[in-house]
């Protein structure tokens, strides 16, 4: 029986793992995740205002364990494509935490590591790097903008790709909100800093803009954070900016036993969006995030890109079924409340990249019903994936 390893149990790892049980493919399937749990992620920042709850979006492993999928908790530090080996520490065994894992096919879809070293001062205040992609860090942010009185809030998206695009400014406006709620946003500058020359997603942009003008969030664009101290950070043009609440997303790679390995250096490399099989290992195969893709790092392109690494695997081993799969996808991006409730408005937008360029759309008229669809939208998936 062949034995298939995937790396990373999110959208993308656990698509893999489900299409190639639909496709009757006769295997050992493991999934190997750092956490027992997964955290869900496109409506992370909706636990700022309140809206969401941790209980709805962190889902365990134990449906996907009933439908025949081994799950492996433990860390993957090494990869020995040559050998067909995988190393990994930590889970729940006896020996030390010290495994070694065979393959006959191995997908690497472990997500992106936040990766700070290159920014000075980032080690010695790290505690104050906040951001809406953890469950701690999110707690500790939350906790920061519900109980402040005065101050500064910098808000910080690093060079794209990275995950999520719009949770930066999603961060910024829902911060406003809280503090429009509370009675003291006049108490309060809101600055975003942008490596970006603009916020992304690029195609609502300019809605952003103009909702962060009427809002009063400053915008600071094709600006990197370099350094960080106890209460400020300074771009790489010189410019010194206080914070006395830091909501920043570090840069986005693959881990690093992707590039120790040979398969990529800041993310594995691929064939192409439709073959996901490593350029040199026909047996190594990238999807999610840490996937060298052009395209945007959300969940829908996740999905897409782990449909097609299984129907890739499906079609070496010789059968039948595929999965229906193309690149394009709908999101919806939180834009706050400018009255102050907590009842969150989105807009949307897509793009489709079946066409050459691809076909942006959008509708940048903020609507509650938007929130609502991705709301559910978002639980489709995990209901789908985790069986709850």
């Amino acid at each position: 029986m062949k034995k298939v390893v995937i790396v990373g149990g999110g959208i993308a790892g656990l698509t893999v793992a489900k299409t190639l049980l639909e496709g009757k493919m006769q295997a050992e399937i493991t999934v190997v995740n750092s956490a027992p749990h997964y955290f869900a992620g496109p409506s992370r920042p909706l636990v700022l205002t309140g809206e969401q709850s941790l209980d709805r979006i962190v889902r365990g492993y134990e449906e996907v364990a009933r439908r025949g999928v081994k799950v492996v908790v433990g860390t993957v530090y090494s990869v020995d494509p040559a050998n067909r080996r995988v190393r990994l520490v930590g889970g729940y065994v006896s020996d030390g935490g010290v495994r070694e894992l065979q393959y006959d096919y191995l997908v690497v879809a472990p997500g992106v590591a936040l990766d700070g070293s290159q920014i000075t001062g980032y080690d010695k205040h790290r505690g104050n790097v906040l951001n809406v992609y953890d469950p701690g860090r999110v707690k500790l942010l939350r906790d920061k903008v519900w109980s402040a009185e005065r101050g500064t809030v910098v808000v910080y998206a690093p060079k794209a790709p990275y995950r999520c695009a719009p949770a930066p400014t999603e961060t910024a406006l829902l911060i406003d909100a809280v503090l429009r709620h509370r009675g003291v946003r006049d108490k309060f500058r809101i600055i975003h800093i942008d490596a970006n020359d603009k916020t992304q997603p690029p195609v609502i942009a300019d809605v952003v803009g103009e909702i962060y003008k009427k809002q009063g969030v400053e915008l600071v664009t094709s600006q990197e954070i370099t350094e960080i101290g106890e209460s400020y950070v300074v771009t790489r043009s010189g410019e010194k900016y206080q914070y006395d609440i830091l909501a920043m997303l570090e840069p986005n790679r693959a881990p690093k036993f992707v590039a120790e390995a040979g398969l990529g250096g800041q993310w594995v490399e691929v064939r192409s969006p439709q073959d996901l099989r490593h350029p040199k290992f026909d047996d190594v195969l990238a999807a999610g995030d840490a996937a060298g893709l052009p395209f945007p790092k959300n969940q829908e392109i996740a999905f897409e890109s782990a449909l097609f690494a299984a129907n890739k695997i499906l079609e070496m081993e010789g059968l039948q079924h595929r999965a229906s799969v193309q690149y394009a996808f709908l999101g919806w991006a939180y834009v706050g409340n400018p009255e102050g409730r907590l009842q969150t408005l989105s807009v949307m937008f897509g793009l489709d990249f079946t066409t050459q360029p691809p076909k942006p759309s959008k509708d940048p008229q903020p609507k509650r019903e938007y929130t609502e669809r991705k709301d559910a939208w978002e639980q489709s998936y995990l209901k789908n994936l985790f069986g709850h």
